[in-house]
């Protein structure tokens, strides 16, 4: 049976050290790292995914700020606001919750988030850094998949490692994170042929496709180690509410064969919010302090 890779707990340990660094920048300086997070809109996942990181910046000791702007809000308004955002020295992180109504442009608001403050590690220049391996802003999940690895204690070095899924926001930058500790990477997708064949061959398994359990737990290889991002509602009549939430990979099975395995919920999901947290001490860091900022080093106690 695997080991289960428990993201909740991790992410509270990192909320922990996140809340000591605080506590020390905000007795030396006065201030505090700062996050405003933009919601346009009633989504009603949306409305959840902010009040949880307004959450955790709070238990952290963050200062946060949420923006609440009505569907109807023009492009140009939400420009202005993100603009006021860019320009107001409290605020050290800018976060636009995806997904905005369908008459805005999301690329054009990513691109007005000014990249020293885009804690999502979306802006243009940032993803740009990322591929050359340069110091950036690391996207959210993806970071948090490689603090789950890190924290547990598995190395990618040398592994043949597989993400299913090609996003900008996961599947992309997280093949890279993982090319970056010497893995092997292969990116396949949902139209990818033989999936079943390159799942078998992968010891670290990245599932990011966003198809309930599209990945069979007969395909994983076992021994591996299956890190689950997805998150899809089913319907379930044997549940409580009717349905519940599953990831990418079929977990049951898979469970019985990876030596390591994320639950869904509470594997990746709150490891997101938590470097979310860890992105805005890195802008208020490069900001206020004028230093460059190593989490890692910090969380080893460097």
């Amino acid at each position: 049976m695997s080991t289960i890779l428990d993201g909740k707990k991790i992410a509270g340990e990192i909320a922990a050290e996140v809340g000591n660094k605080v506590r020390e920048w905000k007795t030396a300086s006065g201030k505090q790292p700062g996050l405003a997070v933009v919601l346009v809109g009633e989504d009603p996942a949306s409305k959840v995914y902010v009040s949880r990181k307004k959450k955790a910046c709070e238990e952290a000791g963050l200062y946060s700020r949420e923006v609440k702007l009505a569907a109807e809000t023009t492009e140009s308004a939400l420009i202005a606001e993100i603009d006021r955002l860019n320009a107001d020295a409290q605020i050290h992180g800018i976060l636009v919750q995806l997904p905005l109504p369908s008459h805005i442009d999301e690329q054009k608001i990513l691109e007005r988030v000014h990249p020293d403050k885009d804690v999502d590690g979306f802006h243009p220049i940032n993803m740009g850094k990322l591929l050359a391996g340069a110091d950036t802003f690391l996207p959210c999940t993806p970071y948090g998949v490689m603090e789950l690895l890190r924290r547990s204690n598995i190395d990618p070095l040398g592994k043949r490692a597989l993400v299913v899924g090609r996003s900008t926001i996961v599947g992309k930058p997280v093949a890279q994170l993982l090319m970056a500790k010497h893995a092997t990477v292969t990116i396949a997708h949902s139209r990818t042929r033989d999936l079943e064949e390159e799942v078998a061959r992968a010891e670290i398994l990245v599932a990011a496709v966003g198809k309930a359990q599209m990945i069979k737990g007969s395909w994983v290889q076992p021994g591996a180690v299956v890190i689950d991002v997805g998150t899809n509602m089913i319907v379930d009549p044997t549940h409580p509410k009717g349905q519940r939430l599953v990831g990418d990979v079929e977990y049951e099975t898979a469970a019985t064969r990876a030596a390591f395995i994320t639950p869904v919920p509470g594997g990746v999901g709150p490891m997101t919010i938590a470097m979310l947290l860890v992105n805005t001490l890195k802008a208020f860091s490069q900001q206020v302090l004028h230093t460059p900022f190593s989490f890692e080093e910090m969380s080893r106690g460097s």
